[in-house]
């Protein structure tokens, strides 16, 4: 059977300082040292088995998902800051709730939304100030957001509506980055468990903060309830929608897929635009390519016109592949398991790493460079079984659609209005629970 390589514990807590700042170097460093599969301790009783295989990667989130489940780390450690929605439950509560939520997210419903989200988006590129230098993710942060309160959750006529986006987008920062000093640094718990030690850098703080966050969520859902009003959206949906045994989705559930579907839904679209504009000012080829089918792009009936953007599409598949937002995901064995020659022991955890999978040089040709057409229809076959920006099996992420023609209508619209011009040489990045932009500094300019 295969033996699987542990990386030793000195040399862990020797880079301890680094993995917190950015772990993906050390992912990388272990794959080349020790092949796609490797292991480490990083504290007494937690192995974590780091893989970028595609063939163990098919067999947990595909072939037998049935025998894995998210771990602690998302369910109850992730769980305890964005809620226990659709991204961080298991078993017949997941389930349950995917089939209520997933219609909203059929094609057809995507179309009735496409207005209010062009609408969204041309507001927020009113706003970009041409000639100067830009911090291009803070645009798209708020873009993103707001398409998701006023197309999934109809929020155009709450009150201070900006300012309450504004709030909700500092709480889920805030509470993402005290999630990454318990996870990296888990050895410092003593401190950040006590608010008057650590103060706004400790858990308590940041659970009021979260708390403030579902408040807000809550006094939406009663504002609804209350008005009457039936817009059809997605919140409209999950009030009137019934459970098998007809019953309704308690309102703290409501909370909990409301904040999920917020983060979840605005932060990795958020991200995504924001690496695909930069690699498109660094590729003046494709940029100008893309340029050329955006300027296609009438009024009227969005839906069709997107879906015949081949190119867009295909430089949004390229960033996401190159920084796929949720770069690593986790899972762990139910039951004993065995994929080909590796045994896979109950209670196991598997965190596999899809910016590594996306990247391997024996999977792609010229694997770090930015090469849109290698997603071409007649070629994008070819890496099904090693291409995974959404994930993959019964839990893919339920708002693929989504997000992928709201990022194409985006760029459309960007590319028909501004020319683009890169400041920064290198593309950054800051590794938190999604794989979020850096200095992304860009300047956009009128075409004529």
């Amino acid at each position: 059977m295969k033996h699987i390589h542990q990386v030793p514990a000195l040399t862990f807590l020797a880079k301890s300082r680094q993995i917190y700042r950015d772990p993906l170097p050390f992912h990388r460093e272990n794959f080349q040292k020790y092949g796609h599969t490797f292991k480490i301790s990083p504290k007494p009783g937690l192995m974590i088995h780091f893989t970028c295989d595609e063939k163990i990667t098919q067999h947990i989130l595909q072939k037998n998902q049935k025998n894995y489940d998210k771990s602690s780390l998302q369910t109850d450690d992730l769980g305890k800051y964005i809620g226990h929605g659709l991204l961080t439950e298991n078993g017949e509560k997941w389930r349950a709730n995917r089939k209520l939520i997933q219609p909203a997210f059929y094609k057809k419903s995507i179309a009735t939304l496409m207005v209010t989200m062009d609408k969204v988006i041309g507001d927020e590129l009113d706003q970009i100030k041409k000639g100067k230098e830009v911090d291009v993710y803070a645009i798209f942060n708020d873009l993103a957001f707001k398409v998701v309160a006023r197309s999934l959750f109809d929020l155009g006529d709450i009150d201070d509506l900006d300012g309450k986006i504004s709030r909700l987008q500092h709480i889920t920062e805030q509470a993402q980055k005290m999630l990454i000093k318990e996870l990296r640094i888990p050895w410092m718990k003593w401190y950040f468990d006590r608010e008057w030690l650590a103060g706004e850098n400790s858990v308590p703080h940041a659970l009021k903060l979260v708390e403030e966050a579902r408040t807000i969520l809550r006094k939406i859902i009663k504002n609804r309830k209350e008005s009457n009003k039936e817009p059809g959206d997605l919140l409209d949906m999950l009030l009137h929608s019934t459970y098998e045994d007809g019953s309704h989705m308690p309102d703290d559930q409501l909370v909990d897929e409301i904040l999920v579907l917020f983060i979840a839904g605005h932060e990795t679209t958020a991200n995504a635009l924001t690496f695909a504009v930069q690699l498109l000012a660094t590729h003046p080829a494709s940029l100008e390519k893309a340029r050329k089918e955006a300027l296609t792009l009438k009024e009227g009936d969005l839906m069709p016109q997107l879906m015949c953007m081949p190119f867009i599409k295909q430089c949004i598949e390229e960033t996401l592949r190159l920084y796929p937002p949720a770069y690593v995901t986790d899972r762990v064995a139910l039951s004993k398991d065995q994929c080909e020659d590796l045994v896979m022991d109950k209670g196991s955890i598997w965190l596999i790493s899809f910016y590594e999978m996306h990247r391997r040089k024996d999977l792609w040709e010229h694997a770090e460079d930015f090469i849109p057409e290698r997603f071409a229809p007649e070629k994008a076959k070819a890496y099904r079984e090693f291409y995974f920006p959404f994930g993959a099996g019964p839990r893919m992420c339920v708002g693929n659609n989504f997000a992928m023609f709201e990022m194409i209508l985006v760029l459309a619209r960007i590319l028909q209005r501004f020319h683009l011009e890169k400041t920064n040489e290198q593309i950054d990045y800051h590794p938190l629970i999604t794989l979020k932009p850096k200095n992304a500094n860009i300047i956009f300019s009128s075409l004529d």
